[in-house]
C-alpha cells in the first residue's frame, strides 16, 4: 500500500511526511496503550476521551486563573492525578458491579461530559500559559523535503509516547500486575482460582489507564494551542479499532502491545495516504470504516477459530 501511495503522490516516503505521521500518532498511540490494557483484561473503556478532556480542562483553567508561570511538570502531575482519580471511579464501578465495562464507562463518559459542560460551563480557551506552548514547541530535529523544501519538526512529545509504551510493555510482560491482567482477560474465574485479586487488579488498571489518557489529552491541547472541551470526543472507537486491528482479541486475554502500536500506525498511514491522494473527507471516513470492519472481522474469526480448537481439544 505504501509503495502504491508513493508511486501516486511521490510524497509518502519523504522525511517530512514520515515525521508528520509520527507526530500525528502521538495522541492516538498513547490512547491505544490504555485501550490495549483494558481490552486485554476483557473489558472495553469508552470514557477515556471525556476523562482526558475533563482532567485537562480543570488543570488549564486553574493555570489561567492563577496565571501559572512555571514549567509543564506541575500541570502534568495535576493532570495525571485527576485522570487517575476519574479512572478510580471507573475502576470502582467495574470491579464492584457485574455489568459490562463498556456500558459502565459509557455512563461515566456522560457524567464527565456533564460535569465539564454543565457544572463547569466549559468553553474554548484560545490561549494557554507559556509552559504549555514550550512543551509543544520543543523539537528533537527538523526533517526537510529535498524537492519541495518543506520542513517538519519532530516534537520532543514523541518521547512521551515512547516512554509510556516502554513502561506499559514492562508492566504487561514482566510484572505480576501484567500477568493478572492477561489472566483475567483469558478467564476471570480461572484467574480467581489461581490466586489473583481480580477486583483490585481491575481497580488499579482503570486508575492507571485514567492517568495515561489524561497525558494524551494534555499533549493534544499543547499541540493545538487551544483547550476545546470536545476536541477529543469521538476518538474512542478509532483507537479501539486500531488495537483490535493489531491482533488484540476483543474478548480479552490475547494480544501484544507491539501489535496494538502497529494497528495504530496502520490507521495513521491510511489516513495520511488518503490525504496525500486528495481523497475527499467523506470518502476518507468510508474507506477507514471498511478497513475497520474487515480488520475487526478477521480478528473475530481468528478468535472464534482458536476457541473452536480449544473446545475440540477438551472433547
Amino acid at each position: 500500500m505504501c509503495l502504491v501511495i508513493q508511486a501516486r503522490s511521490g510524497q509518502f516516503f519523504t522525511p517530512n511526511n514520515i515525521v508528520d505521521q509520527a507526530n500525528a500518532m502521538i495522541v492516538s498511540g498513547i490512547f491505544a496503550v490504555g485501550a490495549f490494557m483494558v481490552i486485554i483484561s476483557g473489558g472495553i473503556d469508552v470514557s477515556f476521551p471525556a476523562l482526558a478532556s475533563l482532567s485537562v480542562y480543570v488543570v488549564v483553567r486553574w493555570s489561567l486563573d492563577v496565571e501559572y508561570q512555571g514549567n509543564i511538570i506541575v500541570p502534568l502531575i495535576m493532570v495525571c492525578g485527576l485522570g487517575a482519580l476519574l479512572g478510580a471511579l471507573n475502576g470502582l464501578l467495574v470491579s464492584k458491579l457485574t455489568v459490562s465495562s463498556m456500558i459502565l464507562t459509557l455512563g461515566t463518559s456522560s457524567v464527565f461530559r456533564g460535569i465539564m459542560q454543565g457544572v463547569l460551563e466549559a468553553g474554548q480557551m484560545q490561549s494557554l500559559p507559556r509552559a504549555y506552548d514550550e512543551f509543544a514547541k520543543a523539537n528533537l530535529f527538523v526533517a526537510q523535503n529535498a524537492e519541495t523544501g518543506i520542513t517538519s519538526n519532530m516534537p520532543a512529545l514523541f518521547l512521551v509516547l515512547v516512554a509510556i509504551v516502554l513502561i506499559a510493555f514492562f508492566i504487561m510482560r514482566y510484572t505480576m500486575f501484567g500477568r493478572a491482567i492477561y489472566a483475567i482477560g483469558g478467564d476471570e474465574n480461572s484467574a480467581k482460582r489461581a490466586g489473583f485479586n481480580v477486583g483490585a487488579t481491575k481497580f488499579w488498571l482503570y486508575v492507571l489507564v485514567g492517568a495515561i489518557a489524561s497525558v494524551a489529552g494534555l499533549i493534544r491541547t499543547c499541540q493545538t494551542g487551544i483547550m476545546h472541551p470536545t476536541n477529543l470526543m469521538g476518538s474512542e472507537m478509532m483507537v479501539i479499532a486500531a488495537v483490535v486491528l493489531g491482533g488484540t482479541a476483543i474478548t480479552g486475554g490475547v494480544g501484544t502491545l507491539t501489535g496494538a502500536m502497529l494497528g495504530t500506525v496502520l490507521i495513521s498511514i491510511v489516513q495520511n495516504s488518503l490525504i496525500l491522494l486528495g481523497v475527499p473527507t467523506f470518502w476518507q471516513g468510508f474507506f477507514l470504516g471498511v478497513l475497520i470492519i474487515v480488520g475487526t472481522g478477521i480478528s473475530a474469526m481468528q478468535v472464534a477459530r482458536q476457541n473452536n480448537k480449544l473446545v475440540g481439544i477438551k472433547q
